[in-house]
């Protein structure tokens, strides 16, 4: 996988796969951990999932699933979390924790999260919508839509959904990082993010590798707008929320960004500078946090414009699951048009067999299609088994955790694992 993530991708998605446990950024983004934009998917590596074959899964014990959802929420420091499980014979939901530090209430079903990478599935969405309509191709180069992008002749709208365009993740960059540190009240342009990224140097050729880079996905929303005739937030309003009765899912206004009531705070150790180099705190301040004398920073109310098409959407755990739902059985798209879109997974590193798989503005975890996402301070994993109608959501209000891992992805990883362990099998 590419270099380790920084947590902040704040729309990082981490762990893909089943197999990308921290990773930062896919499913968010970036760079920065907490403060600043993390990597997503890329980087963290963890021991591969073994999933179970479709139609095989064992009974669900729901006593030892809440006491690993319990045992891993604690273990990652997270002041809240919350995972909601649905099978085709019953629905599972745990909370651990509360919505703030200081006197805080218990978490809940109800309350908002910023979702970070997850908004990509919306965004490419509307692209593969548009797709549909006759309005762009896959083939179609950038250069058709955009004159300064950086050999946008020979990069073309597949490979900016499935993020193998090579073009640099603003995320990544210093630039950004020190800005959403010294001026985290910012309203950042989606112009703006590309007046950082498009200088700098691309990772690889066009088609010759796979970075994860919210950079891709800013100019897709651009693109959406342009074709569309709206507003991004209109676009994803009416093709997808509505439709689909996500009335607890927005995609906020960027002066603003707000999280709609009820909603937890955001939690976050580093600030977004420091998550460059890792999203790991060093081994004394670990021991700090363990011990309960060194406590998160609240990062809830930061602006999060900067992540824009590629991480700025808020919801519920209960929306989060009909999305992946949706996602993965193509209730969005045509027939032809889904089929397309499952068949473009492919491994992010060949050379890996145990290498997450992403394709257009998806990944698959094991048997499960969907998405990570990761903001500073919030982190969370939504997927979906069409063959085991099984649908898991994990949500945390901090991110990255105190040793770096993408706390939501790790709890998921571990539910996973038990899930579709074979019966009378410990889970890994």
């Amino acid at each position: 996988m590419p270099q380790a993530p920084s947590p902040k991708n704040r729309s990082r998605g981490s762990w893909f796969a089943a197999v990308c446990l921290a990773a930062a950024a896919l499913l968010g983004a970036t760079a920065c951990t907490s403060g600043g934009p993390p990597q997503s998917m890329e980087t963290v590596e963890a021991e591969p999932l073994e999933s179970a074959a479709p139609s095989s899964l064992p009974p669900v014990d729901e006593e030892s699933l809440r006491g690993t959802f319990e045992s891993m929420a604690g273990e990652l420091l997270v002041p809240g979390a919350v995972m909601m499980l649905r099978t085709p014979e019953d629905e599972f939901t745990f909370t651990y924790g509360t919505d703030a530090l200081e006197g805080g209430d218990p978490v809940t079903l109800e309350d908002h999260i910023r979702i970070g990478s997850i908004t990509k599935t919306w965004t490419g969405t509307v692209i593969l919508q548009l797709v549909q309509e006759g309005k762009l191709k896959l083939d179609d180069p950038v250069s058709k839509y955009r004159d300064d992008v950086p050999n946008g002749q020979n990069i073309t709208i597949e490979q900016l959904l499935n993020m193998r365009s090579g073009l640099y993740n603003y995320s990544e960059s210093y630039e950004l990082s020190l800005a959403l540190d010294e001026t985290p009240e910012r309203v950042w342009t989606p112009e703006e993010l590309l007046e950082i990224a498009l200088p700098l140097p691309v990772y690889f050729p066009p088609g010759e590798g796979y970075h994860y880079s919210n950079t891709n996905t800013v100019l897709l929303g651009l693109i959406a707008e342009e074709l569309d005739g709206k507003p991004l937030a209109e676009a994803i309003q009416d093709r997808i929320l509505e439709p689909l009765e996500l009335t607890e899912s927005a995609f906020p206004p960027s002066d603003t960004t707000p999280l709609p009531s009820p909603h937890s705070r955001g939690y976050m150790f580093m600030n977004n500078v420091m998550t460059i180099a890792s999203t790991k705190l060093p081994a004394d301040l670990i021991a700090q946090a363990q011990e309960g004398t060194l406590e998160p920073n609240d990062v809830t109310d930061e602006n999060a414009s900067w992540t824009w098409a590629a991480g700025q959407g808020t919801s519920t755990a209960g929306d989060l699951a009909d999305w992946a739902e949706a996602l993965a059985d193509g209730s969005v798209l045509n027939e032809e048009m889904q089929q397309i879109r499952l068949d473009s997974l492919q491994p992010v590193n060949p050379d890996d067999p145990n290498s997450l798989l992403y394709g257009l503005a998806i990944a698959k975890f094991g048997e499960l299609y969907g998405h990570t996402g990761e903001l500073p301070g919030f982190n969370s994993f939504a997927g979906h088994d069409p063959g085991n109608e099984l649908t898991l959501v994990v949500w945390t209000n901090l991110a990255p955790a105190a040793d770096g891992r993408d706390p939501a992805a790790a709890i998921a990883r571990e539910l996973i694992g038990e899930l579709y362990a074979p019966a009378g099998t410990p889970a890994q």
